[in-house]
């Protein structure tokens, strides 16, 4: 098993890609926390990942909350005694931004590159006192390049995350402790908004796309996993892109 016995936390597991980890990294050893805002959703996964073996728990996570995080490592640390690896997945997405109000760009901001600042504030103490940890953040390729169907704001989130990965990483190498971001290209939930658009935006999207499709989340879920192994144990600071090809166009 790749991850036996290390504590991960995970949010946004309620659904998606974060769920897809979940399940992933129970399966391959993990005792895997599962946070999100989705109390029954992520419940009923945790319960899964039980019913077949695997050692999970939920707790619910507003990950724009700082309390919140706070008691979300205190609790996984009290209840295993440590924590190994955390992924922070939870995001959300945006419309066009002269239809969009300006409280709603600071819920995206909070939730994607907050949430992710809060997630890493309150890890790395509890990996340094283990001497070791390992850090994913689920960026976007919206983080690398500008996008006509995509906010401009999600966009801004989304780079601030790859920003602040490279950063930690180069901070915590010291401390043994691994800081990588996972860059996907189109992927749920996105990808159900555009097979149910109008055909010709259907089609003008997936041509960016070099495979002529969208992704599966446990695409990402895997390269979420890899970065997360001990298989990975020199690669930090780096983005791994999983989006078809679309980036080397």
């Amino acid at each position: 098993m790749r991850l036996k016995n290390k504590v991960a936390l995970i949010s946004g597991a309620a659904s998606g890609m974060g769920e897809s980890a979940a399940r992933i990294f129970a399966r391959e050893g993990a005792k895997v926390v599962l946070a999100d805002v989705l109390e029954k959703e992520g419940s009923k996964v945790a319960e899964s990942i039980v019913s077949t073996g695997g050692e999970a728990l939920f707790m619910r996570l507003d990950v724009s909350d700082e309390e919140q995080w706070r008691e979300a490592v205190r609790a996984t640390v009290k209840r295993y005694g440590r924590l190994d690896l955390l992924v922070n997945n939870a995001g959300i997405s945006g419309g066009v931004p002269d239809r969009m109000s300006t409280e709603y760009f600071d819920r995206l901001m909070a939730v994607n590159a907050r949430g992710t600042f809060l997630g890493m504030k309150y890890a790395i103490p509890e990996m340094q006192k283990g001497g070791a940890g390992a850090i994913v953040n689920v960026s976007s390729i919206s983080g690398f390049v500008g996008q006509e169907f995509v906010h401009m704001g999600y966009n801004g989130a989304k780079a601030a995350i790859r920003m602040m990965t490279k950063t930690a990483a180069v901070q915590y190498a010291n401390d043994g402790i691994r800081v990588n971001s996972v860059h996907p290209g189109l992927m749920p939930p996105m990808r159900t908004s555009v097979t149910s658009a109008d055909p010709k935006v259907r089609e003008k999207v997936l041509e960016t796309v070099p495979m002529r499709r969208a992704g599966r989340v446990e695409e990402v879920a895997y390269a979420i996993l890899f970065l997360a192994t001990d298989e990975a144990s020199y690669i930090t600071g780096t983005e791994l892109v999983v989006d078809g090809g679309c980036l080397a166009v």
